[in-house]
Parts: C-alpha cells; sequence; structure tokens
C-alpha cells in the first residue's frame, strides 16, 4: 500500500460521494461570506439610524413639553404675584383699619377721661354740698 492509501480514510458503504461542485456549495451555503456580513452590518446601521431619529423625535416632544410646563410655571408665577399684591394690600388695610381704631380709641379715652372728670366733679360737689349742710354752713 502507498502512502496516500494509508492516509485516505475507510470509506463506509453507507457514505454518499460528494463531488466537489457540491461540497464548495454546500460550503458557501453553510459558512457565511463577507456580503453576507456586508448586509446584516447594514441592516444594523438601519436599524441604529431608525433608533436615532426615534431619540430625536422623543427629545423633540421631550422639549415641546418642558416648554409647556415652563409657560405654566410663569403663569403659575404671574398668579403668586397677584396673590402677593392682593395680600400686600390687605396688609396695608388692617394697618389703616387699625390706625382707624386707635384714633376711635383715643378719642373715646378722652371723652371718657373727661367724663369721668365730670363725674368725680359733680360727686365732690354732692359730697361738699352735704358737709355744708351737715355743719348747718347753708
Amino acid at each position: 500500500m502507498s502512502k496516500l492509501e494509508k492516509d485516505k480514510p475507510d470509506i463506509d458503504e453507507g457514505m454518499v460521494n460528494v463531488s466537489q461542485k457540491e461540497l464548495n456549495l454546500l460550503v458557501t451555503n453553510i459558512i457565511p461570506t463577507s456580503k453576507y456580513f456586508e448586509l446584516r452590518f447594514d441592516n444594523m446601521q438601519s436599524q441604529i439610524n431608525d433608533l436615532k431619529e426615534g431619540q430625536k423625535e422623543i427629545r423633540q416632544e421631550m422639549d415641546k413639553r418642558f416648554e409647556q410646563v415652563d409657560k405654566r410655571f410663569e403663569q403659575v408665577n404671574k398668579r403668586f404675584d397677584q396673590v402677593d399684591k392682593r395680600f400686600e394690600q390687605i396688609i396695608l388695610s388692617i394697618e389703616h383699619l387699625s390706625d382707624k381704631l386707635e384714633n376711635r380709641d383715643n378719642n373715646l379715652r378722652s371723652f371718657t377721661m373727661r367724663m369721668f372728670s365730670i363725674s368725680i366733679l359733680i360727686s365732690f360737689l354732692g359730697v361738699f354740698g352735704v358737709f355744708l349742710k351737715l355743719f348747718k354752713v347753708m
């Protein structure tokens, strides 16, 4: 036996003989070619581009929503400013009212003091008259 025949495996009767053409066709279909990988990478790049485009749209929508929220905050700030002005007006009116009440109290206090002084004077005169009658001065 020659050396080639020794290295050659024994072929069973159940094995099918495959021609070189069929073997090349099988290898081509089983092992991916560079064209296959290019198609896959193009597909992946397309998907990435679609994702990026979707992110841009989402960002634009978010920006619009944030602009709306900013506008609402501006409106709320304006309303708070109006409420602050109203409270300032209320505080001023309360101070004005307290000044009026203070003036009224002062006026009433002075009137009360005058009336009290007059009543004390009348009482004193009454007591003095009683003393004069007791001592028969009158």
